[in-house]
């Protein structure tokens, strides 16, 4: 019953040793000498300029969730579109795509009502 996790055990074991080998290295390698500018926050480029436990806007949290609405979206027309053909051989083309069009008709719908309400304008 063992022999069966040696794999997985393999596994394991070379990932806690990449990880560990990548921890040391950084430790050996990494820059010694510690000043104020190396050790200030890194914002891309843009010097921080007030506390980051500020508010935010709530139109940053609106287009968060509608990105992550019209991305779970692409999670599911991608598989449907990759099982378009299996579906259509089966005799179900119609329906799946029928089916298809509607949730599409949704999305497009709650998509015109954020453009109408002006969720996506940033003033």
């Amino acid at each position: 019953m063992f022999h069966s996790f040696g794999p997985i055990l393999m596994q394991l074991v070379l990932a806690i040793g990449f990880a560990g080998a990548i921890v040391a290295l950084t430790a050996i390698i990494g820059p010694k000498k510690i000043n104020p500018v190396k050790m200030d926050s890194y914002e891309c480029g843009v010097d921080p300029f007030a506390d980051a436990r500020g508010a935010f806007h709530v139109k940053f949290f609106l287009v968060a969730v509608l990105f992550i609405l019209f991305d779970v979206e692409a999670i599911f027309v991608i598989p449907w579109a990759g099982s378009f053909l299996a579906f259509k051989k089966a005799g179900l083309g119609l329906f799946i795509y029928l089916e298809m069009a509607f949730f599409m008709a949704i999305l497009l719908a709650g998509y015109y009502y954020i453009l109408k309400k002006g969720a996506l304008k940033w003033e």
